[in-house]
């Protein structure tokens, strides 16, 4: 809201978009779900044209392409259409099914995946501009995609998924603890509620955290954690993305 005209084109610590690029991204997607929900026809159609476009020039180029818009302009416009899908998706069964550019899913599950996105990309304009975020327990919707996304992360990898996931004990922003896993396992991950999510969304390197993380299985998922889809990512260099 307070951004100057020349902060919007500053190189973030996320591979260096900027917040144009970020709300660029963020925006489109948003879009995307929405026209999945809308009108379904449509969406096919042009989810095979954005892929195309991706196969050509890359996935930035595209979004650029089809947001025109930047600085306060797209950020009104970003929040103008937030604000039109909350209600709406707000009044559906969560378990109706739409489609995705993969495979087809919940709209639970698609709007959850939107708040992620929102939630670790909007870390990087924490990040750059110095501030630190308030945290409330609405964290919990990202702790339980990152938790069920343990067989993902691996799957992504082309690695075998672990029979037993590790056991998870984390504190939530109020206090209030959450449990997850199997409470049997050798390998376990405690700590933070919000540093945890950091780790699955890839915005901080299991090094930058207070995690206590013991057993091979729990190690090696925190290595590599990953709660999107697409291709395999790696997560941050330690100690490259921190708050000024």
């Amino acid at each position: 809201e307070t951004l100057a005209s020349e902060d919007w084109t500053k190189p973030s610590q996320f591979k260096r978009w900027s917040c144009n690029d970020i709300l660029v991204h963020l925006h489109f997607w948003n879009a995307q779900a929405d026209l999945s929900l809308v009108d379904p026809e449509k969406f096919k159609l042009e989810i095979a044209a954005i892929h195309s476009e991706i196969n050509s020039d890359g996935m930035r180029a595209m979004e650029n392409r089809r947001v025109s818009e930047r600085g306060r302009p797209l950020l009104e416009r970003w929040q103008q259409l937030y604000r039109d899908m909350g209600p709406r998706w707000s009044t559906l069964d969560p378990r109706l099914r739409v489609q995705w550019a993969g495979p087809d899913m919940s709209v639970r599950s698609s709007i959850t995946a939107r708040q992620m996105e929102t939630w670790a990309h909007g870390q990087a304009v924490f990040d750059l501009l110095g501030k630190r975020r308030d945290e409330s327990d609405r964290i919990r919707n990202i702790v339980v995609l990152g938790v069920n996304t343990f067989g993902w992360s691996h799957k992504v990898r082309a690695v075998n998924v672990p029979e037993q996931m590790p056991s998870i004990k984390l504190t939530a922003p109020s206090g209030e603890v959450w449990e997850y896993g199997d409470g049997a396992s050798d390998n376990a991950i405690e700590g933070s509620a919000v540093e945890f999510a950091r780790v699955v969304t890839q915005t901080r390197n299991i090094a930058d955290t207070n995690l206590v993380v013991s057993g091979e299985i729990a190690v090696d998922w925190m290595a590599h954690a990953q709660c999107f889809a697409g291709p395999p990512e790696m997560p941050p260099a330690a100690g490259s993305r921190f708050c000024a």
